[in-house]
């Protein structure tokens, strides 16, 4: 399987750099992942975004982190992540959130949490929860 993540700005504290590569590495044994970092718009025009995001993200079945999207147990998600036949694109948006156009054309709509979260620790949590579905799925120890 090939997962792409594709994130509205950069990871820039050090702890969020080393979490991600320790999950990306992790993630190696799994499938192949590709992190793209796009440069947010400076006067937050969502539709500019749109179109930058729309370009990386052809022929995948598209994931928009959103508040208003679904949200699943880490059973589920790995069901419904490891069902998924062709390439992904799980899609994080700047802190202005995401275009309509790019929600509305969005596969699944996914939410992590009913909280708010920072864009760069959302990441992080994304990065976590793919982990844990292949653990899930390969009767790892590391899902308790």
């Amino acid at each position: 399987m090939n997962i792409n993540i594709i994130a509205l700005g950069k990871l820039k504290e050090d702890y969020f750099k080393k979490a991600s590569a320790e999950y990306e590495k992790r993630l190696s044994a799994f499938c192949k992942l590709k992190i793209t970092e796009l440069e947010p718009d400076k006067h937050g025009r969502l539709e500019k975004e749109a179109d930058l995001i729309n370009a990386k993200t052809c022929k995948t079945y598209k994931i928009a982190l959103c508040c208003e999207g679904e949200k699943f147990t880490s059973e589920a998600f790995s069901a419904r992540l490891l069902e998924i036949p062709r390439n992904v694109s799980f899609i994080i948006g700047s802190s202005e959130g995401l275009a309509q156009s790019v929600k509305a054309g969005a596969d699944l709509k996914l939410s992590l949490s009913d909280m708010t979260l920072p864009h760069r620790l959302a990441r992080i949590v994304l990065l976590e929860q793919i982990y844990r579905a292949f653990a899930i799925r390969n009767n790892s120890k590391y899902h308790k």
